[in-house]
């Protein structure tokens, strides 16, 4: 890839990131999040929420493009400071509490997480930042345990994020047409409904374990919000189990590519339709999702899951990390796409 070439891939990305409603999904986080690009010049934010908004009074239009030191000022420590850059410069994680400066010249202690996303290799593809603002009248028990949470939310959401910024990065090396990031808010959405569920920002939340039946019931209800149209049908048969956290929110992320599929390519030229997900425990242990249809059909030279797509490869990462498979049957009307989870991963 020639430097020019490389560089308008970044460009595109950080452009995406910009998108007011790219990642709307995580607006509603109580916490401060911010995610900068070490690959352009001064790793500058290309996403800030709107906690960061209302924390630091910026808005986000005055963020994007800037490297995050603009919030500092005069009271800043110098150490916190140096102590950032050279974490970045190795790509390391950081626990750091720095002075930063709300848009009105209001100094405020925020505690900063800094935790790189890493390609596949190890480098660096972005930086996730989530801050929380230490108050005055907390206790040594209630900041401890605030931290822990913290934590546990960075490690999730730098993981549920490397997922699909990953592949992002990966497939506009490959495609020329941005149609594939108009998903990427969809996505983002379906992770935020698995920590709503999850209640990870709840300082009570010490769960290892889930409850599978009302993530997914949460997500196929959303999908189909915002994909039907009148004429098509939608009904969900979802049981009731308990899986890991890491598989709740792989088999949200699966559901959310395939029930956006068929809302999407399966009835076009119908007025009417029929979709159906069934998520059901398997009597060896595991579970199985099916999604049923009654439309137009997979034509017989689409290959399910599409590698050479930024969905495909992301169903593939996903599928590789349950070890499930997927089966897509091409009936006389429609389509029926079941994917199989073997035991191990409920409880």
């Amino acid at each position: 890839m020639t430097e020019n070439k490389k560089r308008d891939s970044q460009t595109t990305m950080a452009d995406v990131l910009r998108d007011k409603q790219a990642l709307e999904g995580f607006s509603r986080m109580r916490l401060a999040m911010v995610i900068t690009n070490p690959a352009i010049e001064d790793n500058p934010i290309v996403y800030v929420n709107e906690a960061f908004e209302r924390t630091t009074g910026f808005a986000r239009s005055a963020a994007i493009g800037r490297n995050c030191r603009f919030l500092q000022g005069e009271d800043t420590d110098k150490r916190s400071v140096d102590a950032l850059r050279n974490a970045i410069e190795h790509g390391e994680d950081i626990t750091v509490d720095i002075t930063n400066y709300r848009a009105n010249g209001e100094k405020f202690l925020n505690r900063l997480i800094v935790s790189a996303i890493p390609d596949d290799k190890g480098k660096p593809l972005y930086f996730l930042g989530i801050q929380r603002e230490l108050g005055h009248r907390e206790t040594d028990g209630t900041r401890l345990n605030a931290d822990q949470q913290l934590k546990k939310l960075v490690h999730r959401v730098r993981q549920d994020l490397g997922v699909i910024l990953e592949n992002i990065s990966k497939s506009r090396e490959d495609l020329s047409v941005p149609a594939d990031f108009e998903a990427l808010e969809r996505r983002l959405e379906t992770l935020q409904l698995c920590y709503e569920e999850m209640e990870l920002l709840d300082s009570s939340n010490v769960r290892d374990w889930i409850n599978l039946g009302a993530i997914l019931s949460r997500v196929g209800t959303s999908i189909a919000h915002h994909g039907a149209s009148s004429g098509i049908r939608y009904t969900q048969n979802v049981e009731s189990l308990d899986v890991s956290i890491d598989t709740a929110t792989r088999a949200a992320l699966i559901i959310s590519e395939v029930l956006t599929n068929a809302f999407q390519h399966a009835f076009k030229g119908l007025s009417e339709g029929f979709i159906e997900l069934r998520v059901t425990r398997l009597a060896a242990g595991g579970f199985r999702i099916t999604v049923t249809d009654d439309g137009v059909g997979i034509p017989n030279n689409v290959t399910i899951p599409n590698e050479t797509s930024l969905g495909g490869s992301i169903l593939n990462d996903l599928l590789t990390g349950l070890e499930g498979s997927m089966n897509v049957i091409r009936g006389a009307a429609g389509t029926v796409v079941t994917v199989d989870v073997p035991a191990g991963h409920d409880k």
